[in-house]
């Protein structure tokens, strides 16, 4: 039996490649759509990709399957639970999709895959107990469990009230997934966990960096986990939906077409911007969304090309600022401190349907351009004015911990949406706990309009008399 675990830093996913080493078959679950990396770790290991299943419909990227099936004619599983509002409809038809029951099995080579509904992050959802049958077992050795436990945490249940606006599903969705974490008692302690996420994703609000772990080890030690197997479900509940991040924008549209089906990519490959030169950039202004790359947030203030989003592409920050500010059928323009950033950059917006990745232009030569640029003010933290108007973008429960008086809270994942909510200032003061997601606000409000002041630096050094 092959195990691969294959991981997208920016939006701390896990794809597995488990393949049946005497067959040379292969099934990939959970890939995003750009699969020439599947496809290689496929070959170098002399496999090949035979089939594709899906834990559930994701929020947070869009899904390769359709990608496998229909351009390369893998036969797809993926659950038929959660009722009607929550099938695959892409799939329907298709001859290559099958659909699976709780209970349900189905075997790549020698390797066996059995389907058991864990609902809670969605109706839908599915884990599978996986069984080395070649090699003589006949238990299983892993549980690919998808959003539903993590290391260190559980799949968060108010996603389809959150993100898909469905009004009321958040409370019952928890304590959907605390019956199912509960009904887990029967896997043995043994059994590996290998989740879709780690640390750093949206899924959860306190995933663990550790890549997989067991099934006794996140009994114990597992707050959530252990908290639903010992604790009232009522207490449950309460602390499962309490502090979780308000999720971005583009979660909503993750669902939608992850439902409906991700569009296919042209002759299945990724988008090739084209180089521009300065004298173009004249062309593009106004008429597309620009995401500037660099990480050093003080020297984007200080200078940027008119309207550009700060969207550094290290520590995952590019998919989070993009799926916020960015609609779907935008044409993009890379501002780019390397042209080795470019594909990298463009496979993080192809994950989240941001496909018009169209031109790209190093960041010396976009800095270089004369009357385009222009930047706004950047403050330190303690240096607040008492009489600021201040626009809060951390999280709500961030906010309810402690906040400088009188300021506005909009997360800064949300700002998109509530724009109109922002307050009308002659100079508007934007902080976070930290500095970096004020940064990728005021990009953003300075993109729109707004006159505003990055408060950058710690929240604790924000005066203490100014806070509530």
């Amino acid at each position: 039996m092959f195990l691969r675990q294959i991981t997208d830093a920016a939006l701390a996913q896990n794809a597995y490649l488990i393949g049946c080493q005497r067959t040379g078959e292969a099934v990939i679950v959970d890939p995003e759509r750009d699969l020439d990396r599947y496809f290689q770790v496929a070959a170098e290991n002399d496999l090949r990709i035979t089939a594709v299943a899906e834990t559930h419909i994701h929020a947070d990227y869009l899904s390769g399957a359709r990608e496998l099936v229909e351009r390369h004619g893998v036969k797809a599983w993926l659950s038929a639970e959660g009722g009607t509002d929550w099938q695959f409809e892409w799939a329907k038809g298709n001859p290559h999709a099958h659909f699976l029951k709780d209970g349900d099995v189905f075997r790549v080579g020698n390797i066996q895959l059995k389907a058991i509904l864990t609902p809670g992050h969605t109706p839908e959802h599915m884990s599978f107990l996986v069984t080395d049958l070649g090699g003589g077992a006949d238990q299983p050795m892993a549980y690919l469990t998808g959003d539903f436990i993590f290391v260190g945490d559980v799949g968060r249940p108010d996603l389809l009230e959150s993100a898909a606006g469905q009004s009321g599903a958040m409370e019952p969705s928890a304590r959907t997934l605390y019956a199912s974490l509960r009904a887990t008692d029967g896997i043995p302690d043994y059994v590996q966990i290998l989740p879709a996420h780690g640390a750093g994703s949206a899924c959860g609000k306190s995933l663990g960096a550790v890549p997989n772990s067991v099934m006794g080890y996140e009994r114990k030690f597992n707050a959530p986990f252990r908290e639903a197997l010992t604790a009232p479900e009522d207490q449950f509940v309460q602390h499962i939906l309490s502090g979780q991040p308000e999720p971005p924008l583009y979660f909503a549209r993750m669902k939608r077409d992850n439902k409906l089906g991700p569009a296919l990519l042209p002759e299945g490959k990724l988008p090739v911007p084209q180089r521009v030169i300065a004298s173009q950039l004249g062309e593009w202004i106004g008429h597309a969304a620009i995401l500037d790359l660099r990480p050093d947030r003080a020297g984007f203030a200080d200078k940027h090309l008119q309207g550009a989003l700060f969207a550094p592409i290290a520590g995952g920050r590019l998919p989070i600022a993009a799926g916020s500010y960015v609609e779907e059928n935008t044409r993009i323009l890379l501002v780019v401190e390397d042209e080795s950033q470019v594909d990298e950059a463009t496979r993080q917006l192809i994950r989240i349907g941001l496909d018009r990745v169209e031109g790209w232009i190093p960041l010396d030569e976009a800095l270089s351009v004369s009357g385009l640029n222009t930047s706004y003010p950047r403050i330190e933290s303690k240096d607040l004015p008492e009489d600021a108007c201040v626009l809060d973008v951390r999280r709500a429960d961030e906010y309810e911990a402690g906040h400088v008086k009188g300021a506005k809270n909009i997360a800064y994942t949300r700002l998109a949406a509530r724009v109109n909510e922002v307050p009308e200032t002659d100079l508007l003061y934007v902080h976070c706990a930290g500095g970096a997601r004020a940064a990728i606000a005021s990009a953003y409000l300075s993109s729109q309009g707004h006159r505003v002041v990055h408060v950058d630096g710690s929240y604790a050094e924000i005066p203490a008399s100014l806070k509530s």
